[in-house]
């Protein structure tokens, strides 16, 4: 009897729909080798949402995402709403889905392929071997912490105010996560902060230090983040897993992206304890080229990879699609932003039909 999962799809903006329209094909093939019936439900998120009801995430589309078995993301944003207020930009529909899926950890490996190495901008002997997974906090630190605002002074000029605030719980939290990422690794967790300077960076040291004592399998490092960015770029193989704040996180897991050759390739899995995953490439909707052909659909499939491993906890499912994209870059297949002399250019859809190929190739071989 075929497995039934309910899937929440969230193409967004930009570059979104056709990236995600190559990803629900390689999943079709997906339920036809794993007897997996897939049930797939789109929804409004970002800009799309906003043209259609005037809001990023409306309250439609979180019931429909907490319904699902998980929740598959592609991009949002373009310029077209940048001079919104920022409530009702595209960015604040994807913080409040987090937030109100309860998503606090958020998985981001940056694994080079090894035929991509020429494809990154740093040298071969520098990113070969590259396997990095960043565990960064999501709901918490300076994006959700109050107050926030542009306020009036008593001068009359305006000030801005973030706040960047974490309790015990909240890192204990993240750091448990981490922990057992890194347990089920190689057994390496570098914790990053700012401590010589922020106090909540002295907090976060301070738990996750603590934490250490009931993972004696684990060696925990800590590192000041600025000198976490030089490193991730001058000697990356020294990383096996990375947890830090939310700030810290975003930043670092973007630098991490020049190391696999093109944020094209990088998926990402959101994870809470109660609802459902939210499972997104890192890039983000590329309004520059939408509806031109040219998006790299691969960070997408990867994503959906991670949905079938840790939303849905199908380990075999996710290796046969992730052997998918090993292979096909194997036939010398690349998109514009992973592109090197010799290869062969292909726009989002052949690339798409060049996974497929593979993939139904692996069935009936």
């Amino acid at each position: 009897m075929a497995q039934q999962y309910r899937i929440t799809l969230l193409p967004g903006d930009g570059i979104g729909p056709e990236i995600m329209s190559v990803a629900v094909d390689v999943l079709k093939v997906v339920g036809k080798k794993f007897d997996i019936d897939f049930e797939f439900e789109e929804a409004l998120i970002g800009g799309a949402a906003i043209d259609a009801t005037g809001e990023p995430l409306p309250t439609a589309t979180l019931e429909t995402c907490r319904r699902s078995d998980a929740v598959l993301l592609a991009a949002i944003g373009g310029y077209k709403w940048d001079n919104l207020p920022s409530h009702l930009r595209p960015e604040a529909g994807l913080l409040a889905l987090r937030a109100g899926l309860g998503l606090f950890a958020n998985l981001r490996p940056a694994k080079i392929f090894p035929q991509l190495i020429n494809a990154s901008t740093l040298k071969p002997e520098v990113v070969e071997g590259v396997d990095i997974m960043v565990v960064r906090e999501l709901t918490g630190g300076i994006y959700f912490s109050k107050p926030k605002g542009i306020f009036a002074t008593e001068t009359g000029q305006k000030r801005g105010v973030n706040t960047m605030a974490y309790t015990e719980s909240e890192i204990e939290r993240i750091g448990r996560v981490a922990f057992e990422t890194a347990r089920q690794r190689r057994g390496k967790l570098c914790s990053v902060d700012k401590a010589n300077v922020l106090e909540v960076s002295q907090l976060w040291r301070d738990r996750m230090t603590k934490l250490a004592a009931e993972y004696p399998d684990v060696e925990l490092s800590h590192m000041y983040v600025d000198n976490a960015a030089m490193q991730l770029v001058r000697a990356p193989k020294q990383f096996d897993t990375i947890v830090t704040g939310n700030l810290f996180g975003d930043i670092l897991s973007d630098i991490a992206a020049i190391l696999t050759g093109s944020i094209g390739m990088l998926p990402s899995a959101s994870l809470g304890t109660e609802n459902p995953g939210l499972f997104e490439p890192v890039h983000g909707s590329a309004p520059d080229i939408a509806g031109q052909d040219k998006a790299n659909p691969l960070a997408q499939v990867l994503s959906a990879a991670m949905m079938l491993r840790y939303g849905l906890k199908q380990p075999q499912a996710a290796d046969f699609v992730e052997q998918g994209v090993f292979k096909v870059l194997q036939t010398n297949a690349r998109t514009g932003d992973i592109m090197s002399p010799g290869m062969k250019l292909l726009g989002c859809q052949a690339m798409g039909k060049a996974l497929i190929e593979v993939l139904e190739a692996e069935i009936y071989s």
